[in-house]
């Protein structure tokens, strides 16, 4: 007697092995999961961003200079993980708002800053302290256990593709 399927993924092995059963589909157990859970958690993510009148990549471009103080835009580039132009789309709007000023470095003659201004730093503040008590209400059906066990999977798995 087959199980009952329990959520989408289930319910899409379940087709697969009606439709192709010689088909090991046992990686979508993992992968299938954690794209919905990722697009779910994304979804939240994004949402909480937007109270703030933000979007995805001017929240880390703010949260990155944060933690990091000011950065040429080639360092918040590498910190951010998107090409210099992208940073530079974000550094346009985020300085037309009063969160960042970009200045000529002390360094490099020819080289930019960028830094948060007061506005922007007490924002990304708020929209930080935010941010972590919704990442903590996504993460609140899972014990203490259960993290440790998610990141331990999560590093070990991340660290062999490179991440």
């Amino acid at each position: 007697m087959s199980e009952t399927p329990r959520d989408h993924v289930d319910r899409v092995r379940a087709q697969w092995r009606a439709a192709r059963p010689h088909v090991d589909t046992s990686p979508i157990e993992v992968i299938g999961r954690l794209a919905r859970v990722n697009d779910a958690v994304r979804e939240q993510l994004i949402g909480l961003y937007r109270e703030f009148g933000l979007g995805e990549g001017e929240f880390d471009v703010l949260a990155t200079l944060r933690r990091s103080g000011e950065l040429n835009p080639t360092e918040l580039a590498a910190q951010t993980m998107v090409t210099s132009g992208a940073v530079s789309k974000r550094l346009d709007r985020l300085e037309s708002a009063g969160l960042v000023r970009r200045r000529g470095s002390d360094v490099d003659g020819r080289g930019r800053v960028v830094a948060l201004t007061e506005e922007g730093r007490a924002l990304i503040d708020r929209a930080f302290d935010a941010h972590m008590e919704n990442e903590r209400r996504l993460l609140a059906s899972l014990d203490a256990a259960d993290r440790d066990a998610l990141v331990r999977v999560l590093r070990k798995w991340g660290g062999a593709l490179g991440t």
